[in-house]
Formats: structure tokens, sequence, C-alpha cells
């Protein structure tokens, strides 16, 4: 039994499963087996006798992990794993501290409370301080609360240096007292409650100390402090901690995970073996080295070289598009050959950086009436800021539109709550008019009343501000005016949403010339560029056919589309990466953050690493930011792989300016043309310069002597350089 437990594992594996009673570290690459490993490793032991199912724990990072390792451990050994201790991180310590609850001083049936809960409960703790929620956003105070639980840090140890963090630590403590006092915990606090147990009572950190002989974790690098410091306490001295990791695949960082746990571990657990799982089952050849060659450029890694012995297959498909929208009509017209040729829309990812650049991605497999299906999030029109954005809009159109009323009405929270709420409904129905009717008619007193009549004074105010605007000045003046912008500004993933509203705009801008129509197109005509609130009600309309149309069922044959970091862990028989330019991958935010370079291109080597034998790399000259055109750059992380690697499908791209799908495109800026001995320069050229290196010229004026540039550079900025003197090169 035990030899064909063991059957089929490489010499790495069959080592890192059979090693003795010691921790180790296991540097498991992309596509290496890493679960394989795992899960032999735990029926080994207990086959051969060295541990008990009830004397391991391993922990996870999702529940989808921890149910694959306990459906993989029942299919290779005779026992019932449901008691094992096999879970995430939150489950495990949500397990120990219902087991001793008094311990922890928690009641028996003590409750958990999830994100929406626990920042209901924040606003009313902060409703009893008394706390301004426009001046401290309970988002913030939430985020807050949770950053310093997973620092381990209660409310009393918080170091506070200006009264805008000591008015959230005061919300903090209150939050505390009441949690307490409810008997309820939010997720940081499992872990941390069970991390405060186990130091301070020692009798029971020694019996599980002694129970555990043997703890195996995964993805090892996306730990942080709190979490390596809890598996610190359970393994004590003696026990057997299997770390499996892969330092090359940290791209966690904004949750909290600490790369340096893994340096940590080696000098912590006096670590004498480290195992390198480098040999991939995923990916052809030409693939893996281009992923070696971009990751080896990243300092203090602890290093290893992916490897197959299933030849070097295809060459790396590099396509530079002179639009966004090119860049996309590209994707969909490859998917579909590679759809003819026999491949599954299902075997295709298409993967992105941001999900604001899934908007003309879905759009363009909208039009082309390709099923896809947004993995680990929602589609672009279905996003909770942009059904906010349209509700608004909606109503500006239409004020008739009751169920857009509802959504905004409070939202951002403007004091009307549901009581409020159900009194103009109440209202609307006895007078049969509108929502907005009756909010106009003044029926409602008081506070309610008040607060209404505010909210229509916005909507009223916001519709005289657009009358006459083009629909893309429209959009934006919308949201920005409606507070959405503001809102979302206080959100620690805000980020996100606040790209995804710009995009919205850009939605807008390309709407008109690309897909506008009104009723007067079925008689041959387009929109009316003078009637704005023409364009609107067609904007509104298109956007609810994307929204519902092409939806892909659950057995549907769908390309599926992703950001970077939700395919971590996936594998595709081909797949896209777009959007590879400066600003976009690496993200500018990485530009001047700590890391945050080596952060970008680690996440790169993990999109890279998700494909198996076709793998394309697109980015656009230029693409369409808050409604107007930005001239991009190619990533530096093209220049990082090998040119032998690649295959170029436009070795002389079109300018971007010249382009014929450009052409009357009413937002883009004029172009000028810069005339020298040395030639023609172009916005949209790359260049080089001597002293400030690679870039983009972006804007252009003068002639002869007076002519010069304005570039944008990839390390330092935007320069306009004199032509005469500037000693540029074509890029």
């Amino acid at each position: 039994m035990t030899s064909s437990l063991l059957d089929g594992l490489n010499p790495q594996q069959l080592e890192a499963v059979t090693l003795p009673q010691m921790s180790a570290l296991i540097l498991a690459g992309a596509g290496s087996g890493k679960t394989r490993v795992l899960t032999t490793r735990i029926a080994w032991l207990i086959q051969t006798g060295q541990v008990s199912s009830m004397g391991l724990l391993a922990v996870t990072f999702t529940n989808k992990a921890a149910r694959e390792m306990l459906t993989r451990i029942s299919a290779m050994l005779p026992i019932n794993p449901r008691g094992m201790w096999v879970g995430t991180f939150h489950g495990l310590c949500n397990r120990l501290l219902r087991a001793h609850h008094r311990d922890a001083q928690l009641p028996q049936g003590f409750q958990i409370l999830d994100s929406t809960d626990q920042l209901a409960l924040v606003k009313r703790v902060m409703r009893g301080l008394g706390v301004d929620d426009d001046k401290y956003p309970p988002r913030q105070a939430q985020w807050f609360i949770n950053g310093n639980k997973e620092a381990g840090l209660r409310a009393a140890s918080v170091e506070t240096t200006d009264d805008f963090s000591r008015r959230f630590n005061d919300v903090y403590a209150a939050y505390e007292r009441q949690c307490q006092t409810e008997g309820v915990v939010d997720f940081a606090e499992l872990l941390l409650r069970c991390h405060e147990l186990l130091q301070r009572n020692e009798v029971l950190r020694a019996h599980y100390q002694a129970r555990f002989r043997h703890i195996l974790v995964d993805e090892f690098q996306d730990t942080n402090k709190l979490q390596y410091s809890w598996l610190k306490l359970l393994a004590g001295r003696d026990a057997a901690v299997l770390a499996v990791g892969d330092d090359d695949q940290s791209i966690y960082a904004f949750r909290g995970a600490d790369i340096g746990n893994m340096a940590a571990f080696e000098r912590d657990f006096r670590i004498d073996k480290v195992i390198k799982l480098e040999q991939n089952y995923r990916s052809h050849g030409n693939i893996l080295d281009a992923a070696n060659a971009l990751i080896s450029r990243n300092r203090e890694r602890l290093g290893k070289n992916l490897w197959t012995d299933a030849g070097q297959g295809e060459p790396l498909r590099i396509y530079e598009a002179p639009t966004d929208g090119d860049e996309a009509r590209f994707i969909v017209e490859e998917s579909r050959a590679l759809h003819r040729d026999g491949i599954r829309f299902g075997e295709m990812a298409l993967l992105y950086r941001s999900n604001a650049q899934s908007r003309v991605l879905e759009h363009t497999l909208f039009s082309a009436g390709i099923s896809y299906r947004v993995y680990g999030g929602l589609r672009f029109f279905e996003r909770q800021e942009i059904k906010h954005a349209l509700a608004y809009l909606r109503l500006v159109s239409n004020p008739e539109d009751d169920g857009a009323m509802l959504r905004i009405v409070n939202f951002p929270t403007r004091g009307i709550g549901n009581r409020s709420i159900e009194q103009l409904q109440e209202a609307s129905k006895v007078r049969g008019t509108s929502l907005w009717q009756t909010a106009c008619s003044s029926s409602l007193s008081g506070k309610a009343g008040t607060s209404i009549g505010i909210f229509v004074k916005l909507i009223e105010g916001l519709k005289h501000s657009v009358t006459g605007l083009p629909l893309s000045e429209i959009v934006e003046q919308v949201v920005d005016g409606s507070g959405l912008k503001q809102h979302y500004q206080t959100e620690k993933e805000g980020t996100e949403r606040l790209e995804n509203l710009d995009e919205l705009v850009n939605a807008a801008a390309t709407f008109v010339v690309e897909d506008g129509y009104d009723p007067a197109a079925e008689r041959g005509g387009a929109v009316d560029p003078n009637d704005p609130l023409s364009a609107l009600n067609s904007f509104l309309a298109h956007a609810a056919l994307e929204a519902g149309e092409h939806q892909a069922g659950a057995g549907d044959d769908a390309m599926q589309l992703m950001t970077v970091h939700s395919a971590k862990g996936l594998e595709f028989q081909s797949v896209f990466i777009s959007g590879l330019e400066e600003g976009l991958f690496p993200h500018e935010n990485s530009i001047n953050e700590d890391n945050g370079i080596e952060e970008e291109r680690r996440l790169m080597y993990v999109a890279l690493t998700r494909a198996r034998q076709r793998l394309y790399l697109s980015y656009a000259q230029s693409r369409m930011l808050h409604g107007q055109t930005r001239y991009g750059m190619p990533s530096r992380f093209l220049d990082e792989i090998p040119e032998t690697l690649m295959k170029r499908l436009n070795s002389k791209p079109v300018s971007s300016w010249s382009s014929p799908s450009m052409r009357g495109f009413g937002s883009f800026p004029p172009v000028s043309t810069a005339t020298t001995t040395a030639g023609t320069w172009r916005i949209g050229q790359n260049v080089t310069h001597p002293k400030f290196g690679a870039g983009v010229i972006v804007n252009a004026e003068g002639r002869g002597a007076d002519a010069r540039v304005q570039v944008n550079f990839r390390d330092t900025g935007m320069k306009w350089l004199a032509l005469e003197y500037a000693k540029l090169a074509a890029g």
C-alpha cells in the first residue's frame, strides 16, 4: 500500500513526502504538484503509523483548498477525514475557541460577524460616542480596527500620534467592549483571540503542542505576522512544521502578507532542509523560460528554476495594438480562431491587472456574441459602484424611475433611514404618484422631509448642470456631483471602484461613435450630438442590454475573464494577458511603494505561469482614461523576457494617432508634428533619451529650431524637451 501511495512522485516530491520528523521548507514552484505533495505527506504519515489522523494539523488559505485536501486524503486512506484538523486559519481558530470558550472569555454560542455586520456595529458604536461619521468615516474605523488586530494590537496597546488616530482608537476600545457585551467576534478577532489564549494559557498551549506533532502549512508565503506567530505558538520546540510555499508567487502584500516570514521560518526553526519542487507539470518550456527570466530580476528571492520535460512548445505571441479597442478586437479574433481549431472558450482565460480594464474587453466580447464569465468578480455593469452611478443617471434622465430612486436615495448615506423610505413609499401609494413626485410635494415632515428635500435638490441640480453637455461629460458630472467619488475615496478598496467609475466615463465617450443608437437609428439616423438626453437614454439602454445578455450559465462554454490576482491557482490551455503598459502593469501605484515593482513582477510571473500551451501578451499604444486618450509605452516586463522566446505578430506597429479606427474620434487631441533634421517625431512614438531613459511622446509643438516635444518617461515622468538639443532616439 505504501509503495502505491508513492508511485509517480518525482525524486524531489518523494523526498518531501517521506521526510523524517523534522521541520522543512518546500519551495513549490507553479504547477509543481504541491497539493499532491501535501496530501500524500499526510496520508504517508498516517499510513506508516507516525501520527494519528487527529495528531496533525494542516492549514490552508481557502475553504476550497481545505475541502480538496480532505477529499484527496479520503481517496488515499480508508478513514473518515471529517474530524481531522484541516482548514483555514479562521476555521481552525474558530474550532479551538469553541472548544475552550470559557478560557477565551466567550459565550458557548458566540456569533461571528461578517464584514457587513461588523461595519453596522462600528456605526452603532460611533453613534453612541457621538462621533461625526463625515469627519471619521465608519469604513476607515473598521480598517483601523482590523489592521491593528491583524498586527496583534488591542486598543490599549495602540500608539496614536494624532487626533485622527486617537479618535479611531476610542472607537476601537468602545467596539471591543460592545463585542464582549454582545458575545460576538469578527474575523480578525478569531485569530487574535486564539493567539492570546494560547499565549497566556500555558497548560492549554502545552496540550496542543503535545497533540500536534506535525503541522503542515499551504501557501506559506501568504501568511501575515500574526498568523506566523500563532503557528510558532502551536509548534513549540518539538513539532515538525512543513511549510510549503513559493516566494515568487507572494502577491498579497496589500492584505498584510509578509514575504519575510519565509526567511524568518528558516531562522526560527533552524531549517536545514529546503526542497525545491522545480519540475512543472503544466506549461511548455518557452512559457517557463520566460517566467524564469522575468522573476530572476527580483532581489532576495530564495531562488528556483522551473523546467518541464513536455518540450519547448510555441513561442509567446506579442501584439502591439494602436488602441485598447483594437487590442480587444485582436483578442476576440484570436479566441475565435482557437475555438475553430477545437479549443473550448472555457479553456481560454483573459487576464488583466485592474478590474476597470474588463469594460472594453466585455463590450467587445458582447458585440461579437461570445459568452464569457468574470471569475472571482462581477461583470462591469453589475458592479456596485457602476449600478449606483447608472441609477443616478437614470434618475436624471427620468425622475419617475422608482427603482433608481430607491437604490440611491440614501447612498451615499444622507440620513434617510429605512423608516423614512417606508413613509415615502406609503405616501406615494396613497397619492398614486411616483416616489419622485411624492418627494417633491413636501408631504413628509420632520427630519425625513428635510433629508429627502436635500436629495431632490441634488438631483435637480445635477439635471440642470448637465444640460447641453456631451454624453461623457454628463456621466463625469453626475459621478462627481452625486458624491460617489468622495464616498469611495474613503474605502480601503476604493481605488478599484474609482477606476471603474472612470471607466464608465470612458464607456460613454466611446459609445456615441461606436455604438450609439436611438429611435432615429431605425430610419438610418444616429444619436444626435445636440440632444444629450437622447444619447444618455440610449447609453442607459445599452448598459442594461450588456448587463442582461450573454450571461454564461453553469454549463456554458464561456471565456474566463479575471484579474491576475484572481487567476492564482488556476490554469488554462490558452491565456491572454492584456494591458501590458507602464502605469497599468506594472501599476503606477507600485512605483512609489517599497518593493512595489518586485511585487508587480511576481504578479506577472503568476500570470505567465497560468498558461499550459499558448500565451498571448498584448498592449496598446493608447487607451481611454477619464474620457481622454492616454498614450502609453510598453511594460518593462516585456523587455525582461528574452526576444528568442517571442513571436511578434505585428513587427511594424501602426502609430496610434494615424490608425484608421481612430480617425474622427472627437475626444482625441489634435496631432502636432515637430520636424527636425533628424526626421519627424509623432505623438505616441516610443523614444529614448541618454539621461531620462525610455519614454513616449505625448505632445508636440513648434517647427524648426522652436520644435519641442513633451515626453512621458518611464522613470522620471513628464518633461518638455527642445528637439534641437534633446538627443532623442527612436525607441
